[in-house]
Formats: structure tokens, C-alpha cells, sequence
């Protein structure tokens, strides 16, 4: 018999990401008893620093950037009532094309099989009943989530472990919306941009391919609070302008891909946890 707890683990590239594509998961299962893991591969520091300056601009300093991105880490993960925080610390790469790509010490540029090994390390310790990660387009092309995937399912192989694995993805359907409200909330420009909802069309899956929807609408607050403890980076101020009842409304339902299962659950699912209780 394993006596271990049943267990989730999420593998985020950056700092807030627990918040926006999680967060709902992480909050209800740690609310439902069950071991919640969080490992977040990079320092954040090309995140937005003091005022939103920008990386690159004059004043921006990474390792300060970095060093405030771990403090509002720590806040959200108190508030989503995360279990474990496991930080893997390597240099934020920052966009895909950014010279911080080819940084000494970015995750891009990392070996996968160096990070794939810190992470099976990890696996081997809390033997986690799911895994959860981007897919292999790290859900938009950044760089740090793509180099997530690799490292994740990596080191599912080398830990010799077979977990309920699952992808973060979005319906086109709730991708359509989320640009109305965009609109919305965006000031001026109430007209589509034509490229803008291009890029968006291409981001996430068909609604009849998504496996597994998860309702988190009841953990809407502690998620939108979650994101507010990142409030620093201005691509969250977005959200937080909706407040929390229009935020749940928006993201109140978390969907994933199944890429791996021993379970035979039946899909489509509604619990990341079918079949294994």
C-alpha cells in the first residue's frame, strides 16, 4: 500500500504563472486535503520591474526584479494554500528572439537533460499522483514554457514514474471571449485588431479536443488574489481591472489535456483526480 498523500505537482516556468493557469487546481485540491507541489523553473527577472520599467530600459536590475518576483511567489502561493514550493532558479530568458535567450544561465539555454534531472529528483521525492505543465508549444511559444515541457517530461522518464500527466491549454471558445473582454477593458481601441485575433485563434484547442475541465469558480477569489500578489507585472493588471467577480466569470474553469494515464478514466473529465480516487 502507498501511504503517501495523494499529490499534485505543477511545473511553471516563471513567477505568476501558478496564478493564471492553475490556480483554481492548486486552490481547490489543497481545499479538498490533497499535497500540492509547486516548482517554478526561472527567477522572473525579466519581468517588469519598479514602475514597469522594462528589461533593458535604464534601471531595470534583474536580480532585483528577481528577488521582489520570489517575494510575490511566496505571498500567492500562501494564499492558493500551496504545500510545497520548489524553486528551480534559473535566469529568466524573457521573450522568444530577447539576446536574454542565449544569457549564460538562461533555461532556454540550459541543457533539458540538466534540468530534467534537478526535476526527477523532485519527482522521485513527492511521487506525485499528477503532473501538471505547458504543452509542447509552452501554451504560446514563450521560450521558458517550452523549455518547461521538455524538462517535464524528461524527467518523467528518468523517474521511472508513471503519474496521471496533463497539459494547461484554453478552448477557442474562451479564447473568443477573452478578447471581447480585452476589448472591454482595453480603453480606446473597442475595434478588433486583426492580427491580435489571429494570434488569439491560434492559442489553445478546438473545445471538443480539451479532456478535462475543471470548475475552480468557487476558489475565484483566493485565484484573482493570487494574481494580485503579482501585481507588479503589468500583463496581470489586465485581469485585476476586471475585478474578481468578472475574473471568475472569465477563468473560473481550468482545461487540460490528458497526455498520459493508467487509470482508463473516461473523458471528457472534470476532476484531474478521476480514477485515482
Amino acid at each position: 500500500m502507498n501511504d503517501s498523500p495523494l499529490t499534485l505537482l505543477a511545473v511553471h516556468a516563471h513567477p505568476d504563472d501558478e496564478a493564471t493557469g492553475t490556480g483554481g487546481v492548486l486552490a481547490r485540491y489543497a481545499a479538498e486535503g490533497i499535497r500540492t507541489v509547486l516548482v517554478t523553473c526561472t527567477d522572473g527577472g525579466c519581468g517588469d520591474g519598479p514602475g514597469g520599467v522594462k528589461p533593458g530600459d535604464p534601471g531595470h536590475d534583474p536580480a532585483a526584479v528577481a528577488l521582489m518576483r520570489r517575494q510575490e511567489l511566496e505571498t500567492s502561493c500562501q494564499v492558493l494554500k500551496i504545500s510545497h514550493l520548489e524553486t528551480l532558479d534559473y535566469a529568466d530568458s524573457g521573450m522568444m528572439g530577447w539576446p536574454t535567450n542565449d544569457a549564460p544561465g538562461s533555461f532556454w539555454r540550459t541543457p533539458v537533460e540538466e534540468g530534467a534531472a534537478r526535476l526527477a529528483e523532485l519527482l522521485r521525492r513527492y511521487r506525485p499522483d499528477v503532473v501538471v505543465t505547458y504543452d509542447e508549444n509552452g501554451f504560446y511559444g514563450h521560450p521558458d514554457h517550452i523549455q518547461a515541457n521538455r524538462i517535464t517530461m524528461a524527467a518523467l522518464e528518468m523517474a521511472g514514474l508513471t503519474p496521471k500527466v496533463y497539459w494547461t491549454t484554453a478552448p477557442r471558445s474562451m479564447m473568443q471571449r477573452f478578447g471581447e473582454v480585452m476589448r472591454e477593458f482595453g480603453g480606446e481601441a473597442q475595434e478588433p485588431d486583426p492580427a491580435e485575433a489571429a494570434a488569439l485563434a491560434e492559442i489553445g484547442l478546438p473545445d471538443e479536443e480539451i479532456t478535462t475541465w475543471v470548475d475552480t469558480s468557487a476558489f475565484g477569489g483566493q485565484k484573482f488574489d493570487a494574481l494580485a500578489a503579482h501585481a507588479s507585472q503589468g500583463e496581470n493588471i489586465f485581469f485585476l481591472k476586471m475585478g474578481q467577480e468578472r475574473f471568475t466569470e472569465l477563468m473560473g474553469v481550468e482545461t487540460f489535456v490528458r497526455v498520459h494515464d493508467t487509470t482508463d478514466a473516461a473523458v471528457p473529465e472534470n476532476d484531474l483526480f478521476a480514477g485515482l480516487r
